[in-house]
């Protein structure tokens, strides 16, 4: 049995899941404030006590490599790379674009209350505070392989993963072309300024439930991360500021 163990912590919701045979068979979320760090490993924990397995009876850990919070993406990547040290297991990384675009995907592209079907273009956004976010943009291109459905979608990165200031002209090239569809925790924000005709939006956060057709895809193809030099895709380096609050 191909058992993964799923972790992501890349924005204000941290969720874990539990997949057994390409099926999710245990799950837990919480998107209480400041609490990666204390639910994370819980979560983990009551996962495998539910399914009555230990971290020994799983193949890999895969956890979320960014772009996102730098406090959850490290919360979310030292205890993934904690637990394949002491289990000896491997280390599997998705991106937290990646993992919208597949969420997207599972909901049978139907997130928004017009069902647009399946867009040209999938533009996962992770909101990077004012009008910034992290985007990179996915094109709908046919199937190119014998084993997926005739006529089913498969959404191809075209565009690097950068900053994005969102204006009113954002995109614009791509909304041309056909229905777009702006998904994750930026898409709000997004949706109060891009206003063009084919924009559709969904306001949501990266499950990690929904990491479950990329890791497998790592897992099969052996696609391994280094454990002990593996770091987050933080896009942006950290800045620490000075607390303005008197301490003492």
């Amino acid at each position: 049995m191909e058992r993964i163990l799923l972790i992501e912590t890349s924005t204000a919701l941290c969720s874990t899941a539990l997949a057994e045979d390409g099926v999710i068979t245990s799950y837990r979320e919480s998107s209480a404030p400041k609490a990666h760090a204390s639910l994370t490993a819980v979560f983990i924990q009551e996962m495998l006590a539910e399914r009555g397995i230990t971290l020994n009876d799983c193949d890999a850990i895969c956890v979320s490599k960014g772009p996102g919070s730098y406090t959850g993406l490290r919360v979310g990547v030292s205890t993934a790379k904690g637990l394949c040290f002491g289990a000896a297991k491997p280390l599997i990384a998705v991106g937290t674009l990646d993992t919208l675009v597949a969420q997207a995907a599972a909901d049978s592209l139907t997130v928004t209350p017009d069902r647009i079907g399946n867009p040209l273009f999938i533009i996962p956004m992770i909101d990077a505070r004012r009008m910034e976010v992290y985007s990179a943009v996915f094109s709908n291109t046919p199937p190119v392989t014998p084993n997926e459905a005739e006529g089913s979608p498969r959404y191809v990165q075209i565009t690097e993963t950068t900053p994005v200031i969102i204006d009113e002209n954002s995109f614009t090239e791509y909304l041309e072309q056909g229905p777009v569809l702006f998904i994750g925790d930026g898409a709000g924000k997004s949706a109060d300024v891009i206003k063009h005709p084919n924009a559709h939006f969904c306001q949501c956060h990266p499950k990690a439930s929904s990491m479950l057709s990329p890791a497998i895809a790592a897992f099969r193809a052996a696609d391994f991360k280094d454990v002990a030099y593996f770091e987050p895709f933080y896009l942006k380096e950290f800045v620490a500021t000075v607390s303005k609050k008197k301490l003492w």
